[in-house]
């Protein structure tokens, strides 16, 4: 038996500031407020009932619940517990999440009331009993479906103290998520512990975060960037605050909530330029603007920069795979856009510790200034996927040069320069065939983008034969009708022929996965339903 290797809990920074700023706010969701204190006094309960009743072997523990106190008194719960979680959302397809939750192995299911229909569907399909947490107080489903489960009501946890200074083996899991888009398989990548803590290590030092800043949370649980908007804030004894479900766009919550702290996909800051949010100065509370998870565009960040003029503005990248974020690019208004790249923010720098190695398709390194696909190590590098080996083997792989470290193909292609920077150039996923010709679709979105003069615009390939595009289509939000022909005669400037669209497609809004993602498979789709 391999022996441990004990190290932080990703919880313990919370416990810190438990200690030290019990009366602070923790967490605010809409008018409710909670303190450090009251936050713990909720998840302590879930602690103490998974110590007691739930057998040590289950290291991982699911949840199901939503921008609630259940929610992250829920992720506590379980982390105080010396256990992993594995969140499931509410929003996903049922099939998805039955899918998920059966992978994970989990016997124990946390339940907010917010999620009581979602709960009823799901126990029609289980074929096995589970226990129930339903950690809300006065919330006792009365379905019929709960009699051949185990189910612990509020009424039956007890409080527990927190821990000092937990430590945890490093291998163990601190949770569990499943990577992909709309359809195919979801792949379950256990981040560890260790791999959790590094991330948090260099965040701590690379943001320097107190407890007087006022955190955003925008990413669903299912995202591992909201890993990055508990943890980072709470280690610091900052205030999280939540957007709810019904806000139109979370970026009006930063003059709301005095946010200090941003972070999101670009995406959301495309719909908070659409909808005139971005005027110069308009967010002067912010001190960090964080983006992650898209490729960000140039004029986007200088938008997002004017507009929050007092912050500092870094673009963030890391998959899954790599524990939420591993290379940084600070934008400074004076120079980075002469940096850019096809219109893109480049990606950066690896963080300390960490390494990037750019290969073509033998894995070995290319030249510096040239094209190939970026590889990941280090302490932030996890495992591989959840009883996949074959998946594992093809994309968690050792380089030639490295001997028997292990790094793990991004599937992003981009090159480095002479500084070590890195330029993202594209996705091998996003390379398709139009009539025998190899196309970039980012390529063409960000030409579409400065034509139309809207950040929402997307190239598709269509139409579709068995499989194949004879074309590209543009489809956009925000663009007048009138001016089709001019933004076709644009790309035709700068574009090669088979490169242009050969029509635009009006929507009125551009549809977006349960990541905030623009989702290419959903516009394909509704392209389908439009009957051209």
């Amino acid at each position: 038996m391999a022996a441990q290797r004990l190290c932080r809990s990703l919880i313990g920074g919370f416990f810190r500031s438990l200690r030290t700023n019990p009366a602070r706010p923790a967490l605010e969701l809409g008018e409710q407020s909670l303190s450090y204190e009251q936050l713990w006094n909720y998840a302590g309960k879930i602690t103490a009932y998974l110590d007691e009743a739930v057998d040590p072997s289950e290291k991982v523990v699911a949840v199901l619940a939503n921008r609630s106190v259940a929610a992250y008194g829920a992720i506590l719960g379980i982390l105080g517990s010396g256990r992993g979680y594995c969140p499931l959302n509410p929003k996903f397809p049922l099939e998805r999440t039955l899918v998920m939750l059966r992978a994970s192995g989990c016997k124990t299911l946390i339940v907010g009331q917010e999620c009581a229909a979602v709960l009823e569907s799901l126990l029609a399909c289980l074929e096995k009993p589970l226990t129930l947490i339903l950690p809300d107080s006065g919330w006792e489903p009365a379905s019929k479906l709960l009699s051949s489960h185990h189910v612990i009501s509020a009424r039956e946890l007890s409080n527990v103290a927190a821990p000092v200074d937990p430590l945890v083996d490093g291998d163990d899991t601190a949770y569990l998520l499943f990577t992909s888009g709309s359809t195919g398989v979801p792949k379950g990548v256990a981040v560890s512990q260790s791999n959790a803590v590094a991330y948090m290590e260099y965040a701590e030092k690379r943001f320097g975060m107190n407890r007087e800043d006022r955190c955003s949370q925008n990413f669903d649980l299912t995202f591992d960037l909201s890993v990055h908007d508990l943890f980072t804030c709470w280690d610091a004894g900052a205030t999280l605050c939540p957007y709810a479900e019904q806000t139109l766009t979370p970026a009006v919550l930063v003059d709301e909530k005095q946010l200090t702290c941003w972070f999101s996909v670009p995406s959301v800051a495309m719909f908070a330029s659409k909808l005139g949010l971005l005027e110069p100065g308009a967010f002067p509370t912010l001190r960090w603007s964080l983006f992650c998870g898209e490729a960000l565009s140039a004029s986007l960040a200088s938008a997002w920069q004017a507009a929050a003029n007092n912050s500092i503005l870094e673009n963030l990248y890391g998959p899954t795979e790599a524990t939420i974020a591993i290379t940084y690019y600070r934008w400074d208004s004076a120079t980075s856009p002469a940096e850019c790249v096809r219109g893109l923010v480049p990606i950066g720098w690896p963080f300390d510790g960490q390494q990037v190695c750019a290969v073509d398709e033998n894995l070995a390194p290319v030249p510096i200034g040239e094209s190939g696909e970026l590889c990941l190590g280090g302490s932030q590098v996890t495992r591989g996927y959840l009883n996949d080996p074959e998946k594992t083997a093809k994309s968690f792989v050792r380089l030639k040069h490295t001997g028997d470290q292990v790094w793990y193909r991004t599937g992003d292609l981009v090159r480095q320069d002479e500084r070590g920077c890195l330029f993202y150039l594209g996705r091998r996923d996003f390379q398709v065939k139009v009539n025998g010709y190899r196309v970039e679709l980012q390529e063409i979105d960000l030409v579409l983008r400065e034509t139309a003069r809207t950040e929402l615009a997307v190239a598709i390939p269509w139409p579709l034969s068995d499989g194949f595009a004879s074309g590209i289509v543009g489809v956009v939000s925000g663009s007048d009708p009138a001016h089709d022909q001019q933004i076709i005669a644009a790309c035709e400037s700068r574009l090669p022929r088979y490169m242009v669209p050969n029509r635009i497609y009006h929507f009125p809004q551009i549809p977006l996965n349960v990541n905030g993602k623009i989702d290419r498979g959903k516009i394909t789709e509704m392209l389908a339903n439009w009957g051209q």
